[in-house]
């Protein structure tokens, strides 16, 4: 099966790793570099760049661990949370060079670093999922250099995926067993001011999110298997949904590539493609 149109809503598998040598395995994390090329990582450290049209894959390093979410800097490199290692590490794409970021800030060492997002200032943001029956701190702040502090310690149920609002004002955190999105204002001088709900979600485990051009927030659902968008005033629109946990399975990060929005399966071995155009609306099928 390489398209479903459930609902009018056009999918596609991007690329499809099932079977492949090179296997794609398990994809949780994704991200899209400035030449195009699609970015995830496997459940056994892999990290993958797909070319822009999906037609062929490699991996071009390896954690030895398990890669969850993972964002590129200004600079072009990559950054990759790890849960087997409790860490972020950083891929110089340029020479594929795999090195340790970080395992945490002092007073606070990483238990489940989930996702990385950087602010307009180049600092990396990091949420740490703590526990997935305990609420917890929550998200984490690094300099360039390494340093850091604990920026919002929540709590938080599960602290998730990241983004932040076009203009950088609101960072934007998934709380996965809370079934939440919640916004966090981002205060002038860059630190964390007050927490409130942008939508709650029952019956919703949100896992990724990403930001339109319009400012709304695109949500990855790992179950059950649905692309969101969430408007300004809270408005909840279905993007994308396989009750057959099929075309989408599991679907957790999520990334732009144009007008295409891209999404990895946790639960398969392949990567998603929706069309929609940056307001969450669907469009018509090719």
């Amino acid at each position: 099966m390489d398209r479903y149109t459930g609902k009018d809503i056009p999918m596609r598998v991007l690329c499809d790793g099932a079977t492949t040598e090179v296997r794609i395995s398990h994809p949780e994390g994704i991200a899209v570099d400035q030449q195009g090329n699609i970015w995830c990582g496997g459940d056994r450290g892999e990290i993958y760049r797909i070319a822009p049209d999906g037609s062929s894959w490699e991996i071009v390093a390896n954690t030895e661990g398990f890669c969850l979410g993972m964002a590129f800097d200004h600079h072009g490199d990559l950054f990759i949370c790890d849960m087997k290692h409790a860490a972020v590490f950083r891929l110089e794409v340029a020479t594929s060079t795999l090195s340790l970021f970080s395992k945490g800030v002092d007073g606070h060492q990483f238990r489940v670093p989930n996702y990385p997002a950087f602010d307009r200032r180049g600092r990396l943001f990091v949420s740490d999922s703590w526990k997935f029956d305990e609420a917890g701190p929550g998200v984490l702040v690094f300099n360039p250099d390494g340093t850091g502090e604990v920026w919002h310690e929540g709590p938080f149920t599960f602290a998730n995926g990241l983004a932040f609002s076009p203009d950088g004002s609101t960072l934007y955190v998934a709380e996965t067993f809370r079934n939440a999105i919640s916004a966090i204002t981002v205060e002038t001088d860059g630190s964390a001011g007050a927490k409130r709900d942008l939508a709650t979600l029952p019956g919703i485990y949100p896992d990724g999110l990403a930001v339109g051009e319009d400012g709304s927030v695109f949500v990855g659902s790992y179950e059950p298997s649905k692309v969101l968008n969430v408007s300004l005033d809270g408005t909840v629109t279905v993007v994308g949904e396989d009750e057959s946990a099929h075309m989408l399975a599991h679907p957790t990060n999520l990334a732009f590539q144009g007008n295409r929005l891209l999404t990895s399966n946790l639960g398969r071995w392949h990567v998603t493609e929706i069309a929609v155009d940056l307001a969450g609306v669907p469009l018509p099928p090719k």
